[in-house]
């Protein structure tokens, strides 16, 4: 639909009611605190823009730290694997008499 020119000058020539000094000052009021509400809605993201970068950063960190700490609990399985092997070892020469260790009860 196409704005006429007569349409048009109805709009520019609408005549308000109310004095033209409060209209200036609740348009004024308007304007203000459309500025404050949008200034902080603008720091509001730059918080919540810091925090994702701060939660991205924790998560990375975590999850290196988490594979370290998986490859650490596999070396110490393998290491105990190792040991327990030893052990079964040493009671297999031990139990032979092989040392001339005499066993106890």
């Amino acid at each position: 639909m196409m704005d006429t020119p007569e349409l048009k000058s109805d709009i520019a020539e609408k005549e308000y009611k109310s004095p033209k000094w409060k209209l200036i000052r609740f348009f004024e009021s308007s304007r203000d605190k459309w500025k404050i509400k949008a200034k902080d809605a603008k720091y509001q993201i730059k918080l919540l823009r810091k925090r994702v970068k701060y939660l991205e950063q924790n998560k990375r960190e975590f999850k290196k730290r988490s594979r370290n700490l998986e490859i650490e609990v596999q070396q110490m399985k393998d290491k105990e694997k190792k040991l327990l092997a030893e052990i079964d070892r040493l009671k297999k020469i031990f139990d032979s008499g092989k040392y001339g260790i005499p066993k106890t009860v």
